[in-house]
């Protein structure tokens, strides 16, 4: 697609949403996810309160969550920041679906009845507001799987799906709050993150010209997409780990945990991934044995993706073309690795937690580098 809008904005918005990432990872990890009790809104206010008859007032509205204003901005500027991804990412989807009625004005109606659906919802219309959000979520799906039968432009299908898998963030992000700290919700909420720097990281790259590799490479890609496969499987695992407070399971202790090599563990209660709605999960609510495993699995996860990575980089080496992407893939590995042990053995610092997560995030993207190279053009 030889459109310079679409990529100029393709590419603000990868770089937006790694910076959503690494925000978001700030608030979870400094414990700041409940400090706004309420969605979008903080304390009814679309900042937060700063003055002091502000913070009166909020404290009287919300007696069971005083204001924290030290945590309560971090909450309502990752916020703003995902509003503004979302509007780039709205964008996108009428730029690539402008020229067909049909397709224009249902991402138009997908955006209004978000919108709608946020203000009934902040209005404590819930009934209205679950019906506009079925609305904004169907419309791009449907537009999304249509899409291709009706000669549709390219990128078409894949930002409607974009703005569908966008809205349905900012569901989870209200979930978050309203479900306090729901693990399962919190893991999705990281997950869906990564899938649309992916998707946005995947357009910007495929929107504009690429370097040709050596013929024969494309025996490749199955590697890349297993070693990609088993990256989001270990960051779904460090996901599950941080929202369910097992991070410092072993203590400060690295390569034993708590002294040993295998200590009390309990499977069975650290992966069920439904519990209750109603319970404030903030803290975790598993017993040690049952975070421990939990952490015992992020780290033979992490034995895995060393594993799997390295085979896909030696892999790579075979093909001169690619040798920096997969150096570039080792390096972001090291780093990881380094900053995985750094967590252990420094007691969770907040800048280095917040590294690892971004760091994450970058080992993703330089998977979907790869795999675009390796990939052949279609339109």
């Amino acid at each position: 697609m030889s459109d310079s809008l679409f990529r100029n904005v393709a590419r603000i918005a990868v770089a937006l949403v790694f910076v959503v990432i690494v925000l978001g990872a700030f608030v979870r990890l400094s414990d700041a996810g409940l400090s706004c009790p309420d969605w979008p809104t903080c304390y009814g206010k679309a900042a937060w309160p700063r003055h002091e008859h502000e913070v009166a007032a909020a404290n009287e509205a919300f007696p069971e969550r005083p204001v924290e204003a030290h945590k309560a901005w971090r909450e309502q500027v990752h916020r703003h920041v995902a509003a503004t991804l979302g509007v780039l990412v709205l964008v996108l989807a009428l730029r690539a679906n402008w020229r067909m009625p049909l397709r224009r004005y249902g991402i138009i109606a997908a955006a209004a009845a978000a919108a709608v659906g946020t203000f009934f919802y902040i209005g404590k219309l819930y009934t209205p507001s679950a019906l506009a959000s079925v609305i904004a979520l169907g419309l791009p799906l449907l537009l999304a799987w249509y899409g291709g039968r009706d000669g549709a432009p390219p990128w078409s299908r894949h930002t409607a799906f974009l703005l569908a898998l966008i809205i349905f963030q900012a569901m989870l992000g209200m979930w978050t709050v309203t479900w306090k700290l729901k693990p399962i919700v919190v893991m999705g909420h990281l997950l869906g993150g990564l899938s649309v720097f992916a998707m946005l990281l995947w357009a910007a790259l495929r929107s504009q010209p690429v370097p040709k590799i050596q013929p024969g490479a494309a025996w490749l890609r199955p590697w890349v997409i297993l070693g990609l496969v088993v990256l989001v499987f270990q960051v779904a695992l460090g996901g599950w780990t941080s929202a369910n407070y097992a991070a410092m399971a072993c203590g400060m202790d690295f390569p034993k945990c708590l002294g040993q090599w295998w200590p009390a563990t309990d499977f069975r209660e650290a992966f069920v991934l439904w519990r209750g709605i109603g319970v404030d999960y903030e803290g975790g609510i598993l017993d040690a044995p049952a975070r421990t495993a939990i952490q015992l699995s992020h780290r033979i996860g992490a034995l895995a993706t060393v594993a799997a990575v390295l085979v896909v980089v030696a892999a790579l080496f075979r093909v001169r073309a690619l040798r920096a992407p997969a150096l570039g893939l080792l390096a972001l590995l090291a780093v990881q690795v380094a900053l995985g042990i750094a967590n252990v053995w420094k007691g969770l610092p907040l800048p280095v937690a917040t590294a690892h997560n971004g760091v994450a995030a970058l080992l993703l993207a330089q998977f979907v580098l790869i795999l675009s190279r390796l990939t052949p053009r279609r339109d």
